[in-house]
């Protein structure tokens, strides 16, 4: 498998296409346009997410009642919304590395990583990652998981949206909050990517 990733230029491009289309057919608004990009930009996306994962990392009584109930700490940052009702943090450690699926659809806990990437829906993806994840993580995302290093594959369902909470880095400590939010990637909440490297 592998996953097509589009420049920024593809992107943009078909972007304003569909906006445009959007608007000459009367479907949306410039207005109504506008709300949404500001909604994905500020109000959900993998950036509130990011400050959850490092508000984990930096108080240990906030991830133990994130990972006993993701919901319900996301919600004491004031951080819920549709997507988000019944959300589980699985947490990734030296032993364990934790990856998300929905393999019968495209489930995903958007209040905290936004839009799911076009690759997530993929079937292909969905498929090969259950059978194969080392091998997908590796020729997909470039991404490689010791040996030594149990895989898990969650399967996330309308009932059940599981999102990673990925191991603190080392060199890290005394880092503020919004430093370590800025190490936080979407692939490494999804559990197909890293973190940011430390500089």
């Amino acid at each position: 498998m592998s996953a097509k990733i589009r420049t920024p230029e593809e992107i943009a491009a078909r972007v304003k296409a569909l906006e445009s289309m959007l608007i000459e057919q009367g479907v949306m608004t410039t207005q109504a346009i506008d709300r949404m990009v500001e909604i994905y930009e500020n109000e959900v996306g993998p950036q509130l997410g990011a400050k959850v994962v490092a508000k984990a990392w930096s108080d240990p009584d906030f991830k133990a009642r994130l990972v006993g109930n993701a919901s319900e700490a996301c919600k004491e940052l004031g951080i819920s919304g549709l997507q988000g009702e019944d959300m589980v943090v699985v947490e990734n450690t030296g032993t364990v590395h934790n990856i998300i699926v929905c393999t019968l659809c495209s489930c995903y806990p958007w209040p905290v990583l936004g839009l799911p990437p076009n690759w997530y829906k993929d079937p292909q993806y969905r498929a090969a990652i259950t059978r194969e994840p080392r091998k997908v993580l590796h020729e997909a995302f470039g991404f490689t998981v010791g040996e030594d290093v149990e895989v898990r594959v969650w399967d996330s369902s309308s009932e059940m949206r599981y999102w990673v909470l990925p191991q603190r880095p080392a060199g890290t400590d005394g880092w503020t909050e919004e430093q370590l939010a800025a190490l936080v990637t979407r692939e490494s909440m999804i559990g197909v990517g890293p973190v940011a490297e430390v500089a």
